[in-house]
């Protein structure tokens, strides 16, 4: 059994962004980049089905991850391999970059075809855009079962399939039999991601991690990146800072009270 783990590079919650001078981005010069805390927790379901496998006395399924992006993302697949994925992919090629989810879930679904998957994970949506669309593009390009917003999952070994719980509205859950292969995007909170280990990470630089161009995966660049996108993004700013705050002041509780409404009657609040 071989795993397909998607994960993208987004720049840390933390970071103090600024907009481009273009207008269309972020100025990345200055970010700090993690992976996308749903890809962790997609990673760490991943190894944790590859253990169970282990602890049943099965064969190890292959871990392999997946990511597409700039020079940087190397930083991120090598994480990940110390983490305990046993390869790496990396979309590298200029003409993938700048896509959507639809462009990028293109170029993934190739990547992973070429892997022969049995079971793809991936965050059911990122940090940064939130889309929650690219692993529904790449289940769809494969022509594999789907699903979203998934809590919980087990494989049943005589049947080839896997026990899925997915989280629904209202604080319900769905449970689904799924026929491998499938693809998940799991939900953030499902597990607690590890951490990497000393030894995790001085194995990681010696795990093989091949970069794809067009070519390689077999598609062609007017499908993939910014030409294959169905979103162009016209401009970025950022939200409008806030008024600042009115301080209410009086003699008594009651005198505050009604000083209060009557300043939210003022601003038409009330």
């Amino acid at each position: 059994m071989r795993i397909g783990v998607c994960i993208k590079q987004v720049p840390d919650t933390d970071s103090h962004l600024r907009v481009a001078d273009s207008g269309r981005g972020i100025d990345d010069s200055n970010v700090n980049w993690v992976i996308s805390s749903c890809d962790l927790c997609a990673l760490e379901e991943a190894l944790v089905l590859a253990e169970a496998e282990v602890s049943r006395g099965e064969e190890r399924p292959e871990l392999v991850v997946f990511s597409l992006g700039p020079a940087r993302v190397e930083e991120a697949l090598r994480k990940a391999l110390a983490l305990g994925a046993d390869r790496a992919v990396h979309l590298a090629d200029e003409a993938l970059q700048g896509g959507d989810a639809l462009s990028d879930g293109r170029a993934l679904a190739a990547a992973l075809a070429g892997e022969h998957c049995d079971l793809v994970l991936a965050g059911a949506q990122s940090d940064d855009l939130g889309q929650a669309a690219t692993p529904a593009v790449i289940a769809e390009i494969l022509g594999c079962r789907y699903a979203w917003l998934v809590m919980a999952v087990e494989r049943d070994l005589r049947k080839r399939s896997l026990r899925v719980v997915r989280e629904l509205e209202g604080g319900m859950n769905e449970v689904l039999s799924l026929e491998l292969p499938a693809v998940l995007a799991i939900q953030a909170g499902i597990n607690r991601p590890r951490f990497a280990s000393l030894r995790g990470t001085l194995q990681a630089r010696r795990k093989p991690l091949r970069r794809e161009d067009c070519s390689g995966l077999g598609v062609g660049p007017g499908a993939v990146g910014a030409a294959g996108a169905g979103i162009e993004t016209e401009s970025v700013s950022l939200p409008p800072a806030g008024a600042g705050g009115v301080v209410i002041e009086g003699a008594s509780a009651q005198a505050s009270a009604e000083e209060l409404i009557a300043h939210l009657e003022r601003e038409a609040v009330l």
